[in-house]
């Protein structure tokens, strides 16, 4: 028998280990900006076609390379950053583990070209399939210039699982933006599809944050600062206003790397507990300076996650230079427990209230709504033609749906039960959460917010493809200013969020004037509803294998649907339940959660031990 263990080719190794470090081409970009600074650039510009597919480029002005320093470079684990174990626990550069341009030379093709200021020439090398095609001296400026043409030209099923152009721009921006503000002293530009995105000069830190998340952040920053022994914080969080419902302004470093770390940010976010409303995130640019011994890098392949050696110490430092920054601007809660003289002299505190007066009030219809429970919203049937004839719309709703169509809900719904009597069955709302219908020989279990979600995708899918949504224009449109990541978001978002009642036009460099919404969207509402659908879209689970749209409509549905604690009248029950059960798949949400349940007199009597 023939042996059947054997050593891979080194192209196809060299493509398996490439997997881990190049997944997408805002990989590369990463992997370049950093090798870009650790060669000491001060001018690092960055050129993309079509979303880094067909071409990630950069230029720097760094220190360039020797003739078989070029060579060496594209061999695995090549490095000028290691030369004993013990350099792996003093690591301050971002490449060290000499996988990058192995990486992208297995699947892409590759041309270098670099000279040091010392040489009189440079050198320029092509590659592909990690094999070099090509070698000679060039005449070009000091410095480095790396191109990446066709990613995973020799890997098609791997091309194939590539995102959109939007969506991989996306991610092209995020880490372009991240190196940026980690060095606010260097120079950089991005160049998409011949077109100059961002042009970043030199300077401060706060001026950098203003030039990548936008000028109203000009008077909005709160400088942080702590020095201690173990650990330095610096950098500035923005004032509670800032706060979003979607994710995307928080950038945490440490020692100039970026991280992504959920304890932390918890961290930072408590310290912004009651200055801003528990589902916003605050947004912050922190850094953490430590020593390197402290903290291991060498956990992920992207190196994004890292592992400190004492977390909990890190959490009470971030925490409390958060807090001690909010308190040193005065932006902490105040109580003023000051009254001013004028109130005492108003004649409701110094004249006493009669007996006459109060009966008055408490007869007043005002009184009656803010202490009748469930009365807040209530409308005197006397006076209901004051409300703009809505009720009479509401009230032709209702009427649609019964008595037919809800005895033949009633009858599909419930088993065994008779056409003749299902109108006198009722449904019953149980904790504010679940509607229920009672049958025969069984109870119908409805979730309310899953039946509502179900209802609402379905609606918005006919929505998309017939284009028949409601809009209502804004009297006064609004202006929404997003991160370059959103534009990039909404900008493929648009022609779905059309038909499905959105009026959303492109207002210059990442700003939108919003002139409609769907018809039953309040206006105050506008933003965040919007802020919070590109958020769900931009974090929904991205294992499931579902398009942009469909991921728009979950998103939307989940937004807008009724929540669970909503109190519902029994009209606004029959009126869900009878949609919910003209959907083309009643029985779960999209996701797979389970909009309603039977439990059968049977089950029942079986729990008292018939």
């Amino acid at each position: 028998m023939p042996d059947k263990i054997h050593l891979l080719p080194d192209h196809i190794a060299n493509q398996i280990a490439a997997g881990e470090v190049i997944q997408r081409p805002a990989s590369a970009v990463k992997e370049l900006l950093e090798n870009a600074v650790d060669a000491g650039a001060t001018q690092i510009d960055l050129i993309i076609q079509d979303a880094g597919k067909q071409l990630v480029q950069v230029i720097d002005n760094g220190s360039g390379m020797s003739v078989s320093d070029a060579r060496m470079a594209f061999e695995r684990h090549a490095t000028s950053k290691i030369t004993n174990i013990d350099d792996l626990f003093k690591i301050r550069t971002m490449g060290f583990r000499g996988e990058a341009l192995a990486s992208i030379a297995a699947v892409a093709q590759v041309e270098l070209k670099t000279k040091r200021a010392e040489d009189n020439s440079g050198t320029l090398i092509e590659i592909e399939n990690s094999v070099v095609q090509r070698q000679e001296p060039s005449a070009i400026p000091d410095g480095t210039s790396i191109a990446m043409k066709n990613l995973f030209f020799n890997v098609p099923a791997r091309r194939n699982f590539l995102k959109s152009n939007a969506a991989e721009m996306r991610h092209i921006i995020d880490e372009f933006m991240r190196v940026s503000l980690a060095y606010p002293d260097r120079s950089f530009t991005l160049t998409a599809n011949g077109q100059k995105q961002f042009h970043l000069d030199s300077g401060s830190l706060k001026q950098r944050i203003i030039q990548l998340l936008g000028n109203n952040y000009q008077t909005k920053l709160v400088s942080v600062s702590q020095k201690t022994d173990y650990l330095n914080i610096y950098g500035f969080i923005g004032k509670p206003e800032t706060a979003k419902k979607t994710r995307g302004d928080q950038y945490l470093f440490v020692n100039n790397r970026f991280i992504k770390s959920a304890y932390l940010h918890h961290a930072i976010s408590h310290s912004f507990q009651e200055l801003i409303p528990g589902e916003s995130h605050p947004s912050y640019v922190l850094f953490i300076e430590l020593d390197p011994a402290q903290i291991d890098i060498n956990v992920h392949p992207t190196k994004q996650e890292i592992k400190f050696e004492d977390e909990k110490i890190i959490y009470a430092f971030v925490q409390a230079a958060a807090k001690h920054a909010l308190a040193q601007f005065n932006i902490t809660p105040a109580l003023d427990f000051e009254l001013d003289a004028g109130i005492q002299q108003l004649g409701a505190i110094t004249q006493p209230f009669s007996d006459q007066q109060k009966a008055a009030a408490s007869a007043s219809t005002i009184y009656k709504s803010f202490t009748e429970k469930h009365a807040a919203h209530k409308i005197d049937p006397d006076k209901r033609n004051d409300a703009g004839g809505w009720e009479s719309f509401y009230e032709a709703a209702i009427a649609a749906n019964k008595p037919g169509s809800f005895q033949s809900l009633l009858t599909g719904v419930i088993e065994n039960t008779e056409p003749s009597s299902a109108s006198s069955k009722k449904l019953t709302q149980l904790f504010n959460t679940f509607i229920l219908a009672e049958g025969v020989r069984s109870v119908r279990v409805i979730h309310q917010q899953y039946a509502h979600e179900t209802i609402l995708c379905h609606r918005y899918r006919k929505q998309i493809i017939s284009g028949t949504a409601v809009s209502q224009q804004s009297l006064f449109p609004l202006t929404l200013q997003l991160s370059p990541q959103d534009t990039e978001l909404i900008t493929e978002l648009l022609p779905d969020l059309e038909k499905l009642g959105y009026s959303i036009e492109s207002f210059g460099k990442d700003s939108f004037i919003v002139r409609g919404t769907p018809a039953d969207m309040s206006e105050s509402e506008i933003t965040s509803s919007i802020e919070l659908l590109l958020e769900q879209v931009k974090h929904y689970r991205s294992d499931l294998p579902i398009d942009q749209r469909e991921k728009l409509i979950r998103a939307l549905a989940k937004q807008q649907c009724i929540k669970t604690g909503q109190p519902l009248t029994e009209d606004e029950m029959i009126i869900l339940v009878t949609e919910l059960f003209q959907c083309d798949e009643p029985f779960h949400t999209p996701g797979g959660k389970p909009t309603c349940y039977d439990l059968s007199a049977d089950e029942m009597m079986s729990r008292f031990g018939k």
